[in-house]
């Protein structure tokens, strides 16, 4: 009889390191599973985040001005009236691209903004000049990789209108609109 009860417990230590590999498996299936959506999570959340902080800017920003739209809507006839419906064409950018690899890489942009409540769109072609060299050094610090996908289009937008704003004042430009996109 006890020939038989090691033979079952020799039977009953067999299985248990493969039921150990499985359970390692499971768990290192789950913690890369965890660490991969935490990182997205946090791709992600990090692009919400910052329109948030835009928009706060933003909200902030109206304030500042006064009462907001209200006064935008009353004043039409002033210099609202005058910069609304247009738009102010940017003359193409072409910059040097960072590449990892030392591979040359170009950025053809095309771009169009929005005159905010405070100017026209004549005073805005006039400052033109100013709002292409803020926006050079930011463009030509750009790696390829940072050009992928819409959401890269979105953050590009939210980096030009910062660097307008922080340029021109808060008002002066109310979008900024990509017309054209290349990457080489």
């Amino acid at each position: 009889m006890s020939a038989e009860i090691v033979e079952d417990k020799s039977a009953q230590e067999a299985p248990a390191p493969n039921k150990k590999k499985k359970l390692i498996i499971i768990g290192a299936a789950t913690v890369a599973a965890l660490t991969l959506g935490g990182g997205g999570a946090a791709f992600f959340m990090g692009g919400k985040s910052a329109a948030k902080t835009e928009a706060h800017g933003e909200e902030a920003a109206a304030a500042d001005e006064g009462h907001g739209e209200g006064d935008a809507k009353e004043g039409e006839g002033g210099k609202e009236g005058e910069g609304k419906g247009k738009f102010v064409d940017v003359p193409t950018v072409s910059v040097n691209l960072r590449s990892p690899d030392g591979a040359p890489r170009f950025l053809k942009l095309h771009l169009m903004l929005v005159p905010g409540t405070k100017t026209t769109a004549e005073a805005l072609k006039d400052k033109l000049p100013v709002v292409l060299d803020a926006y050079q050094p930011f463009l030509r610090e750009l790696r390829p990789e940072d050009l992928g996908g819409s959401a890269a289009v979105f953050r590009l937008k939210e980096e030009l209108m910062v660097r307008a704003t922080r340029v021109l004042g808060p008002g002066m430009v109310k979008e900024v609109l990509i017309q054209d996109l290349i990457q080489q």
